[in-house]
């Protein structure tokens, strides 16, 4: 019988870093070379793990504009069918601002709609949206509220979901990395703000609708696959994007950022010059004096100097349990410079 035992490592190949679903639980800031840009709020984050690499102002509340679209988006491919026919109301053909020109009573997809909104960040297919998947914009900007909260967002608050200036409406630099990040877990999300050009059924012609992504990213920087632009009087250039590189997928966010295009290829270029993934731990792997074995591969994000700060503890479970029958005999967890990073379970070895 196993009895409970910690276990601290002094090998780096085994350590693993393991999101939770909602990417709440992110290690402590990394601390490199500096970066710097010319955004009021900035930061820059690692997709798979979470870890926030660099922040400016990071926790500040400020408008985001169409960024906001990030989480519209992500609630109704969570609460809405993909398949299911959208019909644009009288007040979603009217909203002003940026737009696809949908007509009041016109039907599109859903999952085209989201094309719309992504790619040409419209508001009238933003408000479609909000009344089909919510029952009323109002109804939608709870489910919106709730997935904050639910994701631990503790710095930001919605009351639209197009992003255009109202009271009450803002986000953080450091909140929209964390909401980016567990987005672009989701395949859907993903397709959609790495697709440059999307062609939709138009009722009204013989032709069809042809939406361009906004986001320059995709064409200047190698290896980028979305995310978002943003901009209005008040909230000024913003900005998500993310890019892939060597397995690795980092996201940027610039908020009020004359510069953005430049300074996201500066982020992501320090993300990746100075925090690249090590592969840490291999599937099938053996623990040194323990007949277990990890069931998974991991990578994550250090820079050089962090390797000799990794410490790993194994807790081992006790018979009998339900996880114990399901054939679990532990969990390996992982701290960096004291915070645990992540968390992996071991089995008997064969």
């Amino acid at each position: 019988m196993y009895r409970k035992k910690l276990f601290k490592m002094t090998s780096i190949g085994l350590l693993i870093a393991c999101l939770s679903a909602t990417l709440m639980q992110t290690s402590a800031l990394a601390a490199a070379a500096p970066v710097s840009t010319q955004a009021k709020g900035a930061a820059l984050i690692d997709v798979t793990s979470g870890r926030l690499l660099y922040s400016h102002n990071g926790d500040t509340p400020m408008r985001i504009a169409s960024l906001t679209k990030i989480m519209t988006a992500i609630v109704a491919i969570e609460h809405g069918e993909m398949s299911d026919m959208v019909k644009t109301s009288e007040r979603a053909a009217g909203k002003e601002g940026s737009s696809i020109y949908l007509q009041a009573g016109e039907e599109m997809s859903l999952l085209h709609m989201l094309y719309g909104l992504m790619l040409r960040s419209g508001n009238d297919a933003a408000t479609a949206i909000a009344e089909h998947v919510g029952g009323s914009e109002e109804g939608f900007v709870f489910l919106m509220n709730e997935t904050a909260a639910r994701l631990g967002l503790n710095h930001s608050q919605f009351r639209n979901p197009s992003g255009l200036d109202e009271e009450g409406h803002y986000s953080s630099a450091n909140d929209l990395a964390k909401l980016t990040a567990y987005a672009l877990r989701n395949e859907t999300f993903k397709e959609i703000v790495g697709t440059r050009v999307k062609k939709v059924p138009n009722p009204h012609n013989a032709w069809d609708y042809s939406y361009t992504n906004k986001n320059k990213m995709l064409a200047m920087y190698e290896g980028a696959d979305g995310v978002k632009t943003g901009y209005t009087k008040l909230a000024l250039r913003c900005l998500v994007s993310s890019a892939t590189r060597n397995g690795q997928q980092l996201a940027a966010v610039t908020i009020n950022d004359g510069d953005d295009w430049a300074d996201h290829r500066k982020l992501l270029d320090w993300g990746y010059q100075h925090y690249p993934l090590y592969k840490l731990a291999e599937q099938g792997q053996a623990l040194s004096g323990f007949p277990l074995r990890l069931a998974t591969s991991f990578q994550y994000p250090l820079e050089k100097d962090e390797q000799s700060a990794v410490e790993t503890k194994l807790v081992l479970i006790d018979q009998p349990t339900i996880r114990y029958r399901l054939g679990e005999r532990g969990v390996l967890e992982w701290y960096l410079h004291g915070r645990r990073i992540g968390a992996l379970p071991v089995y008997d070895s064969p």
